[in-house]
């Protein structure tokens, strides 16, 4: 029970943490957000300790959201760094008591420079809160830890806030999946957002046969193709219907003389289909609601190939 007791106790504190940040919500933090928004240069954000791990997180979330952002470590800046500030970037600057000595060298530095200073900072008095030209207040009570010392609730401020201002700004800015997806190229997220059925139906031959095919032939054309399954088309290429494994299994077990029959006789009339230039995930969506593996990809009427569902896990969104 202690150990569960400490962790509720932390989760308390934060929660509490979290709601006297919303409630401290002011024009500050619009003004700075439109300031932001209106700016042709980028946001620099800075910290010192913990804080300096908040600001990386930040300056990721704003990156990916389509606001430029660069991290500069506040020690950094005061031995060398603060060349990379440009003339048109506003800085924001993270610290809980906002009296540490980097800081307290850092910011005027900055406003000597030109720049516009934000700060999320918990202490309103302090010396980077009177330097700030936007002060974005994090109200905290207490630490979480029973000293009252480790960064924790004032942390978990520092990246709630962060987020705020990403989502504030990517909501100005009209940003949507598809811009998403243009900075999340890598791994199954990016692959959600971009990755279409006709990435996938490509990969493969397409499986087809007529529908007095015999069934050695339906059988040898799905072996050949890999997918588990062909389509049936005519002799214009219009589709029929589709054979599966499945069907191939539930055929034999009611049929004592299966060489008589025909694609014809087996094929699905109305199979699960979906447009060659919709999103994969959606095929995955198809089929997991269906309880089926494959999905005859079609394009303008025409029939395009087969995806399997080992082609989506083959490609992480599973």
């Amino acid at each position: 029970m202690l150990i569960r007791t400490a962790a509720f106790n932390t989760l308390t504190i934060e929660i509490e943490a979290l709601k006297a940040l919303r409630d401290a919500l002011d024009a500050d933090f619009d003004a700075f957000t439109t300031a932001v928004f209106e700016s042709h240069g980028r946001l620099v954000v800075t910290g010192i300790g913990k804080s300096a791990i908040v600001a990386q997180k930040i300056v990721a979330t704003l990156n990916s959201t389509g606001t430029p952002a660069l991290f500069l470590h506040a020690a950094d800046a005061i031995h060398g760094d603060l060349g990379m500030i440009q003339t048109n970037d506003l800085v924001l600057c993270l610290s809980k008591s906002g009296d540490t000595p980097e800081i307290k060298v850092l910011a005027p530095l900055i406003k000597a420079m030109g720049n516009r200073l934000g700060a999320i900072v918990a202490n309103r008095q302090s010396y980077l809160a009177k330097q700030a030209d936007f002060v974005l207040h994090t109200p905290i009570a207490q630490e979480a830890d029973p000293n009252n010392l480790a960064p924790t609730a004032s942390t978990t401020a520092q990246m709630a806030l962060g987020d705020a201002l990403a989502v504030a700004l990517l909501t100005l800015r009209g940003f949507q999946a598809a811009d998403f997806a243009r900075f999340h190229p890598g791994g199954a997220l990016g692959k959600q957002l971009y990755l279409r059925v006709r990435d996938l139906t490509v990969l493969h031959d397409r499986p087809q046969v007529l529908p007095d095919a015999t069934i050695n032939e339906v059988i040898s054309e799905i072996t050949s193709k890999r997918v588990g399954a062909t389509a049936v088309l005519d002799a214009k290429q219009t589709l029929l219907g589709m054979i599966t494994d499945g069907d191939l299994r539930r055929m034999m077990s009611l049929h004592a003389n299966i060489q008589t029959l025909k694609a014809a006789d087996i094929m699905t009339t109305s199979p699960k289909s979906i447009d060659n230039n919709e999103l994969a995930i959606r095929a995955l969506e198809l089929m997991r609601k269906n309880s089926i593996s494959q999905l005859i990809a079609v394009e303008n009427g025409e029939y395009k190939g087969i995806v399997h569902l080992h082609d989506l896990v083959r490609e992480g969104l599973i």
